[in-house]
């Protein structure tokens, strides 16, 4: 086992051993031992009781956090003309369409997030491979294939994020910066949890959210009691 550093052992003795903590006493402990010179991200894991590998129990959705992720998110409208002005002006860093495709083609995946239009997903599809395994594939459920392709990328500069529960039932996101304040990561938070509350799977049986862990980049992860949202 490695040796902890000793900002590492400090930071660990913040944690009482056995101790459920309330989402407002993680967000401000989660500051405390996080000891990472750079602004760390806060990361939020939620274990539900669901079997993803069965269709009608896969929770997938959208948020869009109150303040924001913290992070600088690179966007790619793939439009028609005549809502590359619109998208600009949202904020897209990239815009355009055949130019780009051919772009990705080439292997160029140098962006976050891409949006597009539903008429477009016809020339996009060839590009599958490349950006699905990037996760960059646009999709309508997570907002990212739509008319209204200057609102999409406003939402997604202001902090929506997407996220999709992994094979073992557990949805891991960042919802923040340890820079914010307790109350802004408190927030954040909370409106996460109230959505996939609200994405519960009307066949799951049982205790829904069966564990909640605060942490930060290489921090220790901090219990929350799911209660306490």
């Amino acid at each position: 086992m490695a040796k902890l550093t000793k900002n590492q052992r400090l930071a660990a003795e913040k944690i009482e051993a056995g101790k459920v903590y309330t989402i407002a006493e993680a967000a401000a402990l989660v500051k405390e031992i996080t000891t990472t010179k750079f602004d760390a991200s806060v990361d939020i894991d939620v274990r539900l009781g669901v079997d993803p590998r069965k269709a009608n129990q896969m929770v997938r959705g959208v948020v869009s956090l109150p303040n924001g992720t913290g992070k600088v998110v690179r966007v790619l409208a793939l439009c028609t003309a005549d809502q590359e002005a619109a998208a600009k002006e949202a904020g897209a860093d990239y815009v355009g369409l055949d130019e780009y495709i051919e772009k990705i083609k080439g292997g160029w995946t140098d962006v976050d997030v891409i949006i597009t239009m539903p008429q477009i997903m016809g020339k996009i599809g060839a590009l599958g491979r490349i950006l699905g395994p990037r996760g960059l594939m646009p999709n309508p459920k997570s907002g990212t294939v739509t008319m209204d392709v200057a609102k999409a990328v406003k939402e997604v500069k202001q902090g929506k994020i997407d996220f999709k529960v992994d094979k073992f039932g557990i949805l891991h996101t960042s919802i923040g910066k340890v820079s914010f304040t307790p109350e802004q990561i408190a927030e954040n938070a909370r409106e996460f949890i109230d959505t996939v509350i609200k994405l519960k799977p009307a066949v799951a049986k049982g205790e829904y959210i069966k564990s909640v862990y605060l942490s930060s980049t290489m921090s220790q992860g901090i219990k929350v009691d799911p209660k306490s949202f």
